[in-house]
């Protein structure tokens, strides 16, 4: 068995610290120190990543055990499965649990790993689905650094006997598929097939729930966009098409292993419930048109910002030039005087100077008037 060693570091000062793994004296559970070697972290064991363990027979929950005992116990039953709920689980955590439910290596490295695609995948007698979960993060304005959308990640192992389901990251818990299911025995007495499609429902019912807040969003950026006292939208605009390539990103992958689940016949999901995977397949394709729509949207949104923020930057091209046409005029007239000429006309004129401002001011208010009438100004 390898044993693992503390790392002693040795101080100028004659001083010691120890960081790694220690064995803590009177205990039997290993404690990683912080990198200051101060503060201990405790180390989860497999029962601190077990949400839920329940064996099931005829619709009905019949035992709460541990995992490695969920199998066996569920096997003894006529149509009895497990259903197991893990929440980030380590690898020695999901190994232990492998080995007894008969898991492929490559699947729990995805499960562990997570920062994976939506698929499906199968290994012998076990299925493998990999969801991604959607969290609406509310805000109450939308900003150039706004996060809209939150990613998280939901891993179902499916086998003739068994679930085991595991969750990473935003993904919300799934305590309140497994109550509404507890109260349907007609649907969880098709077994694990029934969790499975109870959780892939409740997994496309929340992109739902996220696309309608995301709609408020993007109306909101409309309303923004073409008000009277809009600004430069074009940061907070890009950041809504970020959230919605995430969101996107999340949901396109799945129309694939719905369509199978739906669509091919296979002898752990069996026809009955594979009727019941085509309507998840028609609420993913109703979420995936509403994204389609928002983010053409979004793009008008950024276009039609960016046409603003060229007319109004020869709207201010005009007025400057309008100006700068009307100060000609004095700078003109008053260059003309400042030149060092004895004999010029009106100098001795006891009304010149007086004379000069009024054809000053003529000429400058009707430059103006000219430049008002035909909008410049």
């Amino acid at each position: 068995m390898m044993t693992h060693r503390p790392r002693i570091i040795h101080h100028k000062d004659g001083t010691r610290r120890t960081i790694g793994r220690q064995w803590r004296r009177g205990g039997s559970k290993w404690h990683t120190l912080a990198k200051d070697g101060d503060l201990p972290e405790q180390r989860r064991i497999t029962a601190d990543v077990v949400v839920d363990c329940a064996v099931y027979e005829d619709g009905c929950r019949v035992a709460s055990i541990p995992p490695q005992e969920a199998l066996t116990e569920a096997r003894k039953r006529p149509g009895g499965f497990a259903w197991i709920g893990l929440h980030e689980p380590e690898h020695e955590h999901l190994a232990e649990i492998a080995e007894v439910f008969g898991l492929h290596p490559l699947a729990v490295e995805d499960a562990v790993q997570a920062h994976q695609r939506p698929k499906l995948e199968r290994y012998g007698e076990t299925l493998f689905l990999v969801l991604k979960t959607i969290v609406f993060v509310e805000h109450e304005k939308l900003t150039a650094t706004s996060e809209v959308v939150d990613t998280g990640e939901v891993m179902i192992f499916l086998g003739a006997d068994f679930v085991v389901v595991v969750r990473h990251g935003s993904a919300p818990g799934l305590s309140r598929v497994r109550r509404a299911l507890e109260n349907r025995p007609d649907l969880l007495v098709h077994g694990p097939a029934a969790v499975l499609h109870a959780i892939t429902d409740q997994v496309v019912d929340d992109y739902l729930d996220v696309a309608d807040a995301v709609e408020l969003d993007v109306e909101e950026m409309e309303s923004d966009v073409f008000s009277a006292a809009h600004g430069d939208d074009a940061e907070r605009i890009y950041q809504l098409k970020r959230e919605l390539i995430e969101f996107k990103r999340a949901v396109h992958p799945m129309a694939r292993p719905l369509q199978r689940l739906s669509e091919e016949t296979d002898t752990l999901i069996g026809a009955e419930i594979g009727r019941y995977f085509r309507d998840v397949a028609d609420h993913l394709s109703q979420v995936r048109e509403r994204l389609a729509s928002y983010s053409e949207l979004v793009d008008g949104l950024l276009a039609a910002n960016l046409s603003q923020l060229a007319v109004q930057q020869n709207v201010d091209m005009r007025r400057i030039s309008a100006a700068a046409a009307i100060l000609a005029i004095p700078t003109m007239i008053a260059g003309f005087y400042g030149m060092n000429f004895q004999h010029m006309p009106e100098l001795r004129w006891t009304f010149g100077y007086p004379l000069m401002l009024g054809v000053t001011a003529t000429l400058s208010a009707l430059c103006y008037r000219a430049f008002r009438r035909y909008g410049w100004l």
